[in-house]
């Protein structure tokens, strides 16, 4: 197994074909977003043509309407890293879903399982009282991970409470919980600009051609289905969440640019953080000849 991470609109997708083709390699999807069926574009999806080149998984496996957890990516990444093994080949696991990755190599404490019921009934109380007041009632029954949330920060607030309400103990105490799940060790590459300007310029322009292949229309399709809505883990990922909003809100093209550009650069930072906590070889993403560097590193982490 090999590992490659790096922020968003870091060159992943480009060397992980580069990687797979040279090492005779799989690879396993570490992405939260590519896991929906019809997010295509703002997503940055693989197109057809290169998941037909090199084995992709991971990839198109839920409908937006539905979660897909960190629990289940370990779940998956060990599976189809022991089916890769019996091919004979490399299981190589790209993205930047840091979250799944310290699963992967640190795993999961033992988490009670979703509650659809529970979970719906705190979405309707946040549409009348709003998450800033959920948040304050989750500070008095797990002050511990209300600390570390935003009063905004929905998906967390409505898990931490779905926990607290289903088990009636706080979430915080299944994190100090034994851990159990993990992969074994893998050496983990990490794709990180020795210049910040440099990533900001690649975000801006990834955002700029999203925007001309149609991404507007792909998330205006994804709203007239009728089944989805801003609260669901597809629809608040960087770039749908602004998109959404710019649809009902009636924002002109320039705003959402901004706001979307500004979204992903907030998401490279929380990126690289999470980067900085883990045992990684960084390779600046901004030197040339990255795709042949990184195969050096790759053969050599290997053995």
């Amino acid at each position: 197994m090999l590992a490659l991470a790096g922020p968003t609109a870091a060159g992943k997708s480009d060397v992980a074909l580069h990687l797979a083709r040279a090492l005779d390699a799989e690879i396993v999807s570490v992405d939260s977003a590519l896991v929906y069926r019809g997010m295509d574009i703002g997503t940055a999806k693989p197109s057809a043509a290169e998941q037909r080149a090199v084995p992709h998984h991971l990839i198109d496996i839920r409908d937006p309407t539905e979660a897909y957890s960190a629990a289940e990516f370990v779940a998956d990444a060990a599976r189809l890293v022991r089916e890769i093994n019996a091919r004979g080949r490399l299981a190589l696991l790209v993205g930047g879903t840091m979250l799944y990755f310290k699963a992967a190599f640190e795993g999961l404490a033992a988490m009670p399982p979703a509650d659809a019921d529970t979970r719906e009934a705190i979405t309707a109380e946040a549409a009348e009282r709003g998450w800033p007041a959920l948040h304050a009632d989750l500070a008095r029954v797990d002050p511990t991970t209300a600390a570390r949330l935003a009063p905004n920060d929905a998906q967390r607030i409505q898990r931490a409470l779905e926990v607290f309400r289903t088990t009636g103990q706080p979430l915080s105490g299944f994190h100090g919980a034994a851990r159990q799940g993990a992969l074994p060790r893998m050496p983990l590459l990490s794709l990180e600009p020795a210049e910040r300007a440099w990533l900001h310029e690649r975000i801006a322009r990834r955002f700029d051609a999203m925007l001309a292949q149609g991404f507007l229309d792909e998330v205006r399709r994804l709203r007239e289905r009728g089944d989805l809505h801003p609260g669901l883990p597809s629809m608040r990922s960087v770039g749908y969440r602004q998109a959404w909003e710019a649809l009902q809100e009636g924002w002109p093209q320039a705003q959402l640019r901004e706001r979307g550009i500004f979204a992903t650069r907030q998401l490279a930072k929380r990126q690289l953080t999470w980067l900085r906590s883990m045992q990684r070889r960084v390779l600046a993403c901004d030197a040339p000849e990255l795709p042949a560097r990184v195969l050096a590193a790759a053969r050599e982490v290997l053995g």
